[in-house]
């Protein structure tokens, strides 16, 4: 197994954050790069949503002889990606993997880069906000897995051209020093209160940010009432924390600057409190929900090692690997770490809103859009 340089590792908040106008501005690239003239797909390529019962041997007897694959992923390395790929070496050690880590923002740069060259070097990519970009640029092509029989059907794409991997549960962060248990806000009607006025910040720049809490309301309440209400909550004085990661922000809520930080990943806060930290992470209905996505490109070269690495990704042995590296699963049989079940709305019986690529695609720009016009 190989491992191309990617610089140092970062946060799980970090690798998943992007600047809205970033990923807009990547968006615009892809579907330019991708104008370029491509080569014909190759036959080979059906073998990516081949359903027979013999899928696995004919992707093992074509991976043989394709011998390699690359994979570009924004999973921390040592946590998750260093002990995903070994597995899959191990399983199937006639395939030389070669990964390269980067955030989202930077694979989606460097797999447009390819394409304008038309020397697509990653075979299988994953992230999140690769799946929107995909969706709108006509990056990927379609794709199945005889795993998916093990994740819900809320969470597949109608368009077969993404995969979830991981799912993402949004909340509010507070210091239990500043905000004692029991006495932080429970509902978005509670972030209303007048006590809360000043003590509040949020992701600015984030994609899964400030403009998701919108996107949301927006969802889930329509756009009526979710304004309503954004034209009262305007009056908080929420503070826009502009470095766009939420990792960054649980850290200055727990350090004592924010009592209060909204649209960050619900599962830090309990990881650092378990650590001693004095933190504590509240879901707010409906939760908002986002899935780290799968895809394989067009023109891939090795579409058969690229299919076994998906099959084995979303395989309850791949799933437990990302649940053990405080990831949360989107398979049903595997369990996440008992630190972190508490904030996995099915499990705690809170309403969840699932906000798939295809409603980002469809919201983001125009929620950052409200963002900028009541909070900036």
């Amino acid at each position: 197994m190989r491992v191309l340089p990617a610089g140092h590792d970062r946060t799980c908040a970090a690798r998943m954050a992007a600047p809205v106008g970033l990923m807009l501005s990547l968006a615009a690239a892809l579907a330019v790069a991708y104008v370029l003239p491509a080569a014909a797909q190759s036959p080979d390529e059906s073998i990516l949503t081949y359903q027979g019962p013999d899928r696995t041997q004919r992707l093992i007897e074509g991976a043989k002889k394709e011998g390699e694959l690359t994979y570009y992923s924004a999973l921390i390395v040592n946590q998750a990606l260093r002990p995903l790929t070994a597995a899959f070496h191990a399983k199937y050690p006639f395939i030389r993997i070669t990964y390269w880590r980067a955030d989202s923002e930077d694979i989606e740069t460097k797999v447009a880069a390819e394409m304008r060259a038309n020397n697509l070097v990653g075979d299988i990519i994953e992230g999140t906000g690769l799946a929107e970009l995909a969706v709108r640029a006509g990056l990927a092509q379609p794709i199945w897995s005889p795993q998916l029989v093990g994740i819900p059907e809320r969470l597949h794409d109608p368009d077969h051209l993404w995969v979830p991997t991981r799912m993402s549960y949004f909340g509010i962060a507070y210091n239990t020093k500043l905000v004692p248990p029991g006495t932080q806000p429970i509902s978005y009607d509670d972030l209303l209160d007048p006590k809360w006025k000043g003590k509040m910040a949020w992701p600015l720049l984030s994609a899964i940010g400030s403009s998701l809490f919108v996107t949301n309301l927006r969802v889930a309440w329509g756009d009526d009432k979710a304004m309503a209400y954004l034209q009262r909550l305007r009056t908080q004085n929420i503070v826009n924390f502009g470095a766009g990661n939420p990792r960054t922000l649980v850290d200055r809520v727990i350090a004592g600057e924010y009592p209060i930080a909204l649209q960050i990943f619900a599962h830090h806060p309990l990881i650092s409190a378990a650590k001693g930290a004095p933190v504590g992470a509240q879901l707010l209905p409906p939760v908002a929900s986002s899935a780290g996505t799968l895809l394989v490109p067009k023109d891939s070269r090795h579409p058969y090692a690229a299919a076994l690495l998906m099959d084995f990704l979303l395989s309850k042995e791949g799933q437990q690997i990302l649940a053990s590296a405080e990831y949360l699963p989107v398979r049903t049989d595997v369990e996440p770490l008992a630190t972190i079940a508490a904030i996995v709305p099915s499990r705690v019986g809170v309403e969840e809103n699932f906000i798939s690529p295809q409603k980002l695609n469809a919201y983001t720009e125009s929620s950052a859009k409200i963002v900028e016009d009541l909070f900036r």
